[in-house]
């Protein structure tokens, strides 16, 4: 018996042991906690942009507007503008080799036309982001634009954590021919 308690005892040791320590947040000069790293890895691409996408469809859907669907082609101009403005050190609009959103929508193959383009430099998540863009008014008017029909959003993450992120919304060039009135 006394070897059944024994070994009982041990394995809740083993197990106490296995469980999550919880510690609490440091805390700033404000009182505030503080944030972590936030760390993207390469197989949370999908899912980090899809988790934005909902989120600005909730947006937009509070705000009665339209739905907008996710676009291959918005992503890769967003991503290549994240890396862009990594190597240049700023958040700016404007590529390393002058290039504008519209430049860059167009060497990528999309279609639509530019509704507008929302960066950001921080060491926030994409969610943290997208509440920051929200609170002023120039981000917001492009994130809830009624004539923006695609989305596409992608960052770059630097070793020390730094994240560039860019969101591009468009309107797809089928969108802009008049459809005929439905008698």
């Amino acid at each position: 018996m006394i070897r059944l308690i024994s070994a009982f005892f041990a394995l809740v040791l083993v197990a106490a042991a296995c469980a999550p320590v919880q510690t609490a947040p440091t805390l700033g000069s404000d009182g505030k906690p503080l944030p972590s790293l936030y760390r993207i890895k390469e197989r949370d691409t999908a899912k980090l942009q899809f988790r934005m996408l909902d989120a600005v469809n909730a947006l937009r859907g509070a705000s009665a507007q339209p739905v907008v669907e996710m676009d291959a082609a918005l992503n890769a101009a967003a991503a290549t503008h994240s890396r862009d403005m990594s190597i240049q050190n700023r958040p700016w609009h404007f590529g390393s080799d002058g290039s504008s959103p519209i430049d860059r929508i167009r060497r990528v193959g999309y279609q639509g036309t530019l509704v507008g383009e929302t960066i950001s430099e921080t060491y926030e998540s994409e969610l943290e982001t997208l509440a920051a863009w929200m609170e002023k008014p120039d981000t917001q008017r492009i994130l809830l634009s009624p004539e923006a029909t695609d989305m596409g959003f992608a960052w770059f993450q630097e070793s020390n954590g730094k994240i560039w992120w860019t969101l591009v919304m468009g309107r797809d060039g089928t969108a802009l021919t008049p459809q005929p009135a439905a008698f």
